[in-house]
């Protein structure tokens, strides 16, 4: 008998011998299904499934987040100390990185199409400014604005750091999102004011906003009066 043949007998046998258990309940021959129970798994290359996490699908802040961390901050009654300077928040001191100040730092990192000069100083780019939408192509039409503003810093808590921890923060380019490039009008138009009496004139990054001063300041340690967590959670029960 020839190899060819008793391959196919063996063949018939095997498939035989599978339709037996399948006629007895012992194997399933049908296809493996993909779990479409909703609770999710992983694809095959590792990644997760659709419904094995959640993720918001607008892209919006993470108010719950923002709201919890709130919660962890001491509420008190505004309290301004007198001494407060600029000067005891050093900043704009050349070095940060490189030998480019803070301020020159941020507009690189904002900026479209940012080119500098031998001084880091940005001489040609674009810019939009989150807290009013404006589209701007000067770098001195920029102020770099700090989230929590040095005096709402004072008032809050900073007038009992040193200078060096005054200077951290109004350096602070990664601990949290303290420094931001935005127009000099909308800026001043905040001046030190706190979400209780001023919010960005783009409503739309008011939940970006609410959620940056929130991280600011617990990162910072920093308190919060009751008008201004009031407000805080007005902007965030709308996000």
């Amino acid at each position: 008998m020839s190899k060819k043949i008793l391959t196919s007998a063996a063949g018939v046998l095997v498939v035989v011998a599978a339709l037996a258990l399948y006629q007895m309940g012992v194997i399933d021959l049908g296809p493996q299904e993909s779990d479409q129970s909703g609770t999710g798994g992983t694809a095959a290359n590792g990644a997760p499934t659709e419904g094995a996490g959640e993720t918001s699908a607008n892209g919006s802040p993470d108010a719950d987040g923002a709201l919890q961390l709130l919660e962890e901050l001491s509420i008190v009654e505004e309290n301004d100390p007198p001494g407060y300077d600029r000067s005891l928040f050093p900043h704009w001191e050349s070095g940060v990185r490189d030998n480019c100040t803070a301020r020159q730092v941020v507009l690189l990192r904002d900026g479209e199409n940012v080119e500098v000069d031998d001084e880091c100083q940005p001489v040609s780019g674009t810019w939009y400014s989150e807290y009013d939408g404006e589209t701007l192509n000067e770098a001195g039409d920029i102020d770099i604005d700090h989230m929590v503003p040095l005096k709402e810093a004072w008032r809050s808590g900073a007038s009992e750091w040193t200078t060096a921890e005054r200077e951290r923060f109004a350096n602070d380019l990664d601990a949290s999102p303290q420094l931001w490039a935005v127009s000099a009008s909308s800026n001043r138009s905040k001046s030190d004011e706190d979400p209780g009496d001023w919010l960005p004139p783009l409503e739309s990054f008011h939940c970006d906003y609410a959620v940056s001063w929130i991280e600011v300041k617990h990162t910072w340690e920093l308190t919060v009066d009751p008008d201004e967590a009031r407000a805080l959670r007005e902007v965030l029960a709308g996000c």
